[in-house]
């Protein structure tokens, strides 16, 4: 959709091609750094009857979040993305550490797939006193308590910190994730739920790479030979939706066919392969083509944590 942008989103606030934040402009773009700002932009464009599509991202971003950038734009009249690599979720300070950080270049992918604006605050316009500890920080039980909440403690209060907080500035709009991070997906929507906030939030499909390997920023740590072997994942995730198709009715058979695939790669150290109830996440009782159920998996992969889930019911031979 072809849409002109509100006076106060495509007149600069500054000189002539200067932007907010670090990061060159692209034409049609414009990059901010403060949540009043973002906020007042998003208010003024919804003053002009436009609607707000906003994608959160943690930045090093990849066909996977042009996916979702794209799918805003198509159904939304601004798009914003956010470009914020949130310390609150990182339990491993190297995991940190060595996470990807490439401005610039997210500015143009954004651009390119349609987004107005990105939202690029620095850690302390986000967090004010950081390294001080957040006073006051989000918990969603239940959805957020097994696999990677249980794996990672703390790791869904700081992606529902985060998320509020990008709600409460972006205001009434539609919020695009990616079902890659199932669980992450559910704690959003059980968030935005259970606060009544003014967000729909969308869930868009897994873009996977022609291999089958599913894309995350995390990916580009990947030596070669790890790589090769992170397909295990998505192999696994094929076999147990095959298993359900050919009549298997046992979550736990289900996750141990699953397990001996990832077991059979040497440089995959498996987590948990799991077939859970699509809505709770707990582990399923009974599987069946009337069952809504969700097939998860997370390892470590050489230097990185990987995840990958699959829809039984959307691939019942396990095909990609």
């Amino acid at each position: 959709m072809t849409v002109t942008a509100p006076a106060p989103l495509s007149t600069p606030s500054r000189s002539p091609g200067a932007v907010d934040g670090p990061a060159a402009p692209d034409a049609g773009c414009r990059v901010v750094e403060r949540i009043d700002e973002c906020s007042r932009l998003l208010d003024d464009a919804r003053r002009a009857g436009l609607t707000v599509g906003l994608v959160p991202t943690m930045g090093a971003l990849h066909a996977g979040h042009r996916s979702l950038v794209e799918r805003a734009a198509a159904e939304c009249d601004l798009v914003v993305v956010t470009v914020f690599v949130n310390p609150l979720q990182f339990g491993d300070p190297g995991d940190i550490e060595h996470y990807p950080r490439t401005l610039s270049a997210d500015v143009a992918v954004a651009a390119a797939a349609g987004a107005g604006l990105v939202f690029a605050p620095p850690v302390v316009e986000m967090y004010p006193g950081f390294p001080a500890p957040v006073a006051t920080t989000v918990t969603v039980a239940g959805v957020a308590d097994r696999w990677e909440g249980a794996s990672r403690p703390g790791h869904f209060d700081g992606v529902a910190t985060v998320v509020a907080k990008l709600f409460a500035m972006a205001g009434r709009c539609r919020a695009y994730f990616g079902e890659k991070d199932f669980q992450q997906l559910a704690v959003v929507r059980r968030l935005a739920a259970d606060l009544s906030l003014p967000v729909e939030v969308v869930g868009c499909p897994i873009v996977r790479d022609p291999d089958g390997l599913a894309l995350s920023s995390r990916n580009v740590r990947l030596s070669a030979d790890e790589r090769r072997a992170a397909l295990a994942l998505s192999r696994a995730l094929r076999a147990g939706a095959a298993a359900i198709a050919a009549g298997e009715r046992d979550a736990g058979a289900v996750g141990r066919a699953m397990a001996e695939v990832a077991a059979a790669e040497p440089l995959v150290a498996l987590d948990y392969a799991v077939a859970v109830d699509a809505g709770d996440l707990r582990p399923a009782d009974r599987l069946g083509p009337d069952v809504p159920v969700r097939l998860l998996i997370a390892a470590q992969v050489g230097p990185v944590r990987l995840i990958d889930n699959l829809d039984p019911a959307r691939h019942p031979k396990g095909t990609r």
